[in-house]
């Protein structure tokens, strides 16, 4: 049955009907949402928390493993993982007995721990990049990323791609709009046009890239070896060979965000294909989500840097903040890098992937719907058109926001969180066959109650 065929005003009944169960089932976290709205901006403590499914957001009570329960009392199987944060599951009970001890011992002193020796040398080893810097955020990773390329090169601009996401990172959040960089749709107070910044292409399309780096104007290329914003969008076959020799001829560093393809396997997309990035940034998961991030640099580039860091005015860099590598964060770091994100978790999780990815495809296939489902490591989506997109252009084109809307209230209706922003989900290590299989029975359902 082709989507085409879909009887719309099925979808728009179904929606509200399972509004109406929502509200219904709901009561404790509505009351709070209206309490929330007098001193809440939005009635949320970040903005984007009012992009779940429903009129309303569920106000959570506790995160345990892959579960997540409301106020009201509703279990769910958590395939969001706090979009990452919580990928290997809620509170390891490692990380927790780690954070518990250092919570007693001090939380930030701003001096460096034995911990921080120890999560150096770790990630060195995994991501093969000598030196490394702890920060709070992805986004931090990122912006201090950024102002070491512009150091080391001497070029102001950067190089993104359309459809990107690389945190509140003002020089990547942006469109491209017949040619031109432009300043993303909800980008709150833009400081500068982002033209003046950014280049931007999209993604896969080797010319572009050549066309782009040319000029030798470019500090950095800023990626994700896969994108994930806008869906999964993997590398065509050459394209981070084409990457790293373009960059490496015009002096142009290569900067990976790790954060969300740290799915792929303990040392992310990067270890997991042999990349030679000159610096690699990860946030999110990398302290079970304890606010953290981090991000290391060649020798070539600490070599260059080395001097500035050791100068007086250091404390007054650009780079850090007063409670980056702070005690309990990176203790936290070393607990979930020794313990949680693990080949072994890699091995249990990886199985159960590959099954929701056959699950869905299976049903796709069976009603002949003009979608498709694609897998990166341990993440998994489905979204509404029949290729996988190549670029963010395309990407877009795929987009239906009434059944991606219904899909993710029905789901919820039902027990399941997905990502709210679209039809991703995540596997962690306490995620069983039976959850699988949930979700694919709960998607049947629905696609049979959508199709006439």
């Amino acid at each position: 049955m082709k989507m085409s065929n879909v009887d719309r005003a099925q979808v728009r009944r179904l929606f509200e009907r399972e509004t109406e169960r929502f509200v219904r089932d709901h009561p404790t976290s509505a009351k709070l949402f209206e309490r929330a709205k007098d001193h809440l901006l939005a009635g949320v403590p970040m903005n984007w928390m009012v992009r779940w499914a429903g009129p309303f957001p569920i106000f959570v009570r506790e995160g345990r493993r892959a579960s997540v329960t409301d106020v009201d009392g509703h279990t769910y199987l958590d395939l969001c993982l706090g979009d990452t944060g919580s990928m290997f599951g809620h509170s390891p009970t490692t990380v927790v007995g780690v954070a518990a001890r250092q919570l007693r011992r001090g939380i930030t002193m701003m001096l460096p721990s034995e911990d921080s020796v120890w999560v150096g040398e770790e990630l060195a080893r995994r991501f093969g990049l000598p030196y490394w810097q702890i920060a709070l955020s992805a986004t931090d990773a990122n912006r201090f990323a950024i102002r070491l390329a512009r150091e080391v090169t001497g070029r102001r601009r950067i190089l993104v791609y359309n459809g990107c996401y690389h945190g509140t990172v003002d020089e990547a959040l942006i469109d491209l709009e017949d040619g031109r960089v432009v300043p993303r749709r909800g980008n709150i107070g833009p400081p500068v046009d982002p033209d003046v910044t950014t280049r931007a292409i999209e993604f896969n399309d080797v010319d572009a890239l050549e066309d782009a780096l040319a000029p030798r104007d470019v500090a950095c290329v800023l990626a994700e070896p896969a994108m994930t914003n806008r869906g999964i969008i993997p590398p065509e076959p050459g394209y981070h060979d084409a990457l790293r020799e373009s960059t490496q001829r015009t002096g142009t560093l290569l900067i990976l965000d790790e954060t969300h393809t740290i799915c792929c396997g303990p040392a992310g997309y990067t270890g997991a294909h042999g990349l030679r990035p000159d610096i690699v940034t990860l946030g999110k998961p990398i302290a079970s989500g304890i606010p953290a991030s981090a991000f290391g640099i060649s020798e070539e580039v600490a070599r260059r840097i080395l001097d500035k860091v050791r100068a007086e005015s250091t404390d007054e860099s650009g780079i850090g903040g007063t409670l980056s590598g702070n005690a309990l964060a990176v203790a936290a770091m070393r607990a979930t890098l020794e313990q949680v994100i693990t080949q072994e978790a890699f091995e249990r999780m990886m199985p159960l992937a590959e099954r929701f990815e056959v699950g869905v495809d299976r049903l796709i296939r069976e009603k002949d719907l003009p979608w498709h489902v694609v897998r990166l490591g341990v993440r998994i989506e489905y979204r509404f058109q029949r290729e996988i997109p190549k670029n963010g252009k395309e990407a877009d084109a795929g987009k239906d926001s009434e059944l991606d809307a219904l899909i993710h209230l029905y789901a919820l209706n039902r027990g399941i969180l997905l990502t709210p922003f679209h039809n991703m989900a995540l596997i962690s290590p306490y995620t069983t066959r039976r959850d699988v299989d949930r979700h694919t029975r709960m998607l049947r359902e629905c696609v049979e109650e959508v199709l006439p």
